[in-house]
C-alpha cells in the first residue's frame, strides 16, 4: 500500500483520489482550492491562543461539545488506557469561539465544508452501483444544513520527556464520521495502519489535504469504503520541543440521515460517544 499525492486539477483525479480512499482509506491532493496561506494563519492565531491563559474562559460545554478542551480531558482512544498528549478547541458556527478568532475559523469551515461536498459527489460517482443504491440520499445531501460538523483545532503541545509509558499524540483510532478533511499539520507525525499491519507515514507535504474516510461512510458503503486506523506518532530528537497544529474538519450528516438498516447518523454517533466516554 502506497499513498500518493493526487492532483485536484488533473483529469483523471476524481478517480485516482477515489481508488486511494477505496485501497488504504485515505487520499491525499495538491493544488487543491484551500488556501495555505489562510491556513498559515490559523495555526499562526490558534498557536498564540493556545499559549495564553486566556484559553481557559472558553472551557468547553459538556452537552454541547463546543469550546476548549484541556489536556486532562483529553480523549482515550478506544482500546486504549492512556489519554493522547493534545488539547483542543471544538468550533462550531452556534458554538463559542473567541470573538477575534471567529471570521477567520468561519471562513475557512465555510470553504472546507465546499469542497468537502464536491468530494463527497466525487465519491458518490465513482461508487459501484451495487454500494451506491444503498445510499439512502446523496452522500453530498447528508451534510447540508448539518449543525453537526465540527472544526476541531488540535495542540500537540511540546514533549517534556516525562509523559506516560505507552501515550502518545494520538492513539491508533479510526474517526466516526463520513469523512475527515485535514490540511497537512505544521509537523510530521500521521501515520495510517497498512493492510498487512504496518504503519505508514502520510504524506505531509505543507499544502497537501488530507482526507480519510469515517465510520459512518463505512457503514453507509457497507464497507466498501473504509475507516482505516491511522495515529500520531511521538516526534525524537529535537523535534519533542516542537509544537504541532491540526485542523480537522469532520463532516457530520444531519441526525436523522439513515446510513444503514442499523443505524442513522444519531444513533451510530451516541454509540461510538459512549464507548469513548465522550458521554
Amino acid at each position: 500500500m502506497q499513498l500518493k499525492a493526487v492532483d485536484y486539477q488533473s483529469p483523471s483525479a476524481q478517480e485516482e483520489f477515489v481508488a486511494s480512499l477505496r485501497e488504504t482509506g485515505f487520499g491525499v491532493l495538491k493544488n487543491h482550492p484551500i488556501s495555505q496561506d489562510k491556513v498559515t494563519a490559523i495555526y499562526d492565531a490558534w498557536q498564540a491562543f493556545f499559549d495564553s491563559k486566556n484559553k481557559e474562559a472558553f472551557h468547553y460545554n459538556k452537552g454541547t461539545q463546543d469550546g476548549f478542551f484541556p489536556q486532562s480531558v483529553s480523549e482515550v482512544a478506544k482500546g486504549f488506557t492512556k489519554k493522547d498528549i493534545k488539547e483542543y478547541f471544538h468550533f462550531y458556527p452556534w458554538g463559542q469561539c473567541p470573538d477575534d478568532l471567529r471570521p477567520q475559523l468561519q471562513d475557512y469551515y465555510d470553504r472546507a465544508n465546499t469542497l468537502a461536498r464536491e468530494l463527497l459527489g466525487w465519491i458518490e460517482i465513482h461508487s459501484p452501483k451495487e454500494v451506491s443504491q444503498h445510499y439512502s440520499q446523496p452522500l453530498s445531501d447528508m451534510i447540508e444544513n448539518s449543525d453537526q460538523t465540527l472544526l476541531r483545532i488540535l495542540h500537540y503541545p511540546p514533549l517534556k520527556g516525562n509523559e506516560d509509558v505507552d501515550a502518545i499524540r494520538a492513539a491508533a483510532h479510526e474517526d466516526i464520521n463520513l469523512i475527515t478533511i485535514l490540511p497537512a499539520a505544521n509537523e510530521p507525525g500521521l501515520q495510517v495502519k497498512a493492510k498487512d499491519g504496518s504503519w505508514l507515514d502520510v504524506p505531509c507535504d505543507f499544502g497537501n489535504l488530507i482526507v480519510n474516510i469515517g465510520d459512518m461512510l463505512q457503514e453507509a458503503s457497507g464497507h466498501y469504503f473504509p475507516s482505516t486506523t491511522h495515529r500520531v506518532v511521538n516526534p525524537d530528537g529535537a523535534d519533542m520541543t516542537k509544537s504541532r497544529i491540526s485542523l480537522p474538519l469532520f463532516l457530520h450528516p444531519r441526525p436523522d440521515v439513515v446510513l444503514s438498516d442499523k443505524h442513522t447518523a444519531h444513533s451510530y454517533l451516541q454509540e461510538r460517544l459512549k464507548e469513548l466516554g465522550v458521554i
